[in-house]
């Protein structure tokens, strides 16, 4: 089972989340402070971090330095009443990887939680399972029910891409500039004519579909 470690001075909404995780089927860990989960995460390996950032003895930022100076690829999500810009810029920089703002909807976190672990197993594996469609980045291969598929190099980058983070809306300005040279002649409709390419190779998947966002760009909406 998937273990996640709550950090949350607040006792009350720390037994909140820790049930409503575990309803979710998650194994979750209570700590009240960061001293307290350094210390948990000495003594059992933990899938995920759910923590505040204003707690006694060690807060969040200094919890956050701690995990990444010696893990840095486990997944992070801060929990707290701090709105301002400064301390999510703050909390991004030194290595979370996503911010709820309290009072926040229950399944909100769950969904955010599942999204975390998502990706943190495909960069951990590097390869994508969604329905009869397999991609790994290891290999360099993609198959439909068994059958390869025969993507280009820039086609496969830019389904793995969409397909890690499915529901984010990529525009094609962020794509161009990630995957086709600054000095490159590619213009918006180069990346269309890619992008239906690979709806083209893709469209007998039944786990996921290319959505164009109209005046932005392209995302993965899984089925």
């Amino acid at each position: 089972m998937i273990k996640i470690l709550v950090v949350e001075d607040d006792k009350a909404l720390n037994d909140l989340v820790c049930a409503y995780l575990r309803s979710a089927g998650y194994e979750t860990t209570a700590c009240f402070d960061g001293e307290q989960a350094l210390t948990a995460m000495e003594k059992a390996n933990y899938s995920l971090i759910v923590s505040d950032i204003m707690m006694p003895k060690t807060d969040g930022f200094a919890l956050t330095e701690a995990i990444r100076s010696a893990n840095a690829d486990i997944p992070i999500l801060f929990m707290s009443a701090r709105d301002d810009k400064p301390s999510k810029m703050l909390g991004y920089k030194i290595g979370i990887d996503d911010y709820l703002v309290k009072p926040f909807d229950l399944d909100e976190l769950v969904l955010k939680v599942g999204a975390l672990l998502r990706r943190a197993k495909i960069h951990a594996e590097h390869k994508i399972e969604i329905g009869n469609f397999v991609m790994n980045a290891e290999e360099r291969s993609a198959y439909i029910d068994g059958n390869e598929l025969p993507l280009t190099a820039r086609e496969f980058d830019l389904l793995f891409k969409l397909l890690s983070y499915p529901k984010k809306t990529f525009t094609r300005s962020a794509l161009m500039s990630e995957f086709w040279d600054y000095d490159s002649s590619a213009t918006s409709r180069t990346v269309d004519v890619y992008m239906a390419k690979i709806r083209e190779k893709v469209s007998a998947c039944d786990g996921f579909e290319i959505v164009t966002v109209h005046g932005l760009g392209y995302k993965a909406v899984l089925k």
